[in-house]
């Protein structure tokens, strides 16, 4: 299966996960946190993969006397993307098999038990917007 243009290879994951642990870098930064003892070879590559995240819309590049590079994608976001595309790839678009996988194998707390069912009934589409905000006041 053809990747699409947006998929994120591991190599820029790690790019990503510099910028969003340390903010707005320039490459030589991005660099030595990758490959604390680089060469010019490894400059190359994380230049190139800044290349492909810019294109992607996934960083942002402030040109000056050094370019510095910022994530533009939130780390949650990609989360989400990542984990439709395996629902949809795996479980048929269904979230079921996915959650009740997770939850059988690494189990919940009794607080994450908690925060799951209010998250599930805030989010629940029979309810109104009026009905969700007096649950949020209470």
């Amino acid at each position: 299966m053809a990747r699409t243009p947006q998929d994120i290879t591991d190599a820029e994951l790690a790019v990503l996960q510099v910028l969003w642990d340390k903010g707005p870098l320039p490459i030589r930064r991005i660099t030595d946190q990758l490959y604390p003892e680089g060469k010019t070879a490894q400059y190359a590559t994380v230049q190139k993969l800044l290349e492909r995240l810019e294109s992607k819309a996934c960083v942002s590049r402030e040109r000056g006397g050094v370019n510095i590079y910022a994530a533009m994608i939130d780390r949650d976001d990609l989360v989400g993307r990542r984990l439709q595309a395996v629902a949809e790839k795996l479980c048929g678009g269904s979230w079921t098999p996915l959650l009740t996988h997770l939850v059988q194998v690494r189990g919940l707390s009794e607080k994450d038990r908690q925060a799951l069912r209010r998250m599930i009934d805030d989010f629940d589409p029979r309810k109104t917007k009026k009905e969700r905000r007096g649950k949020e006041q209470s």
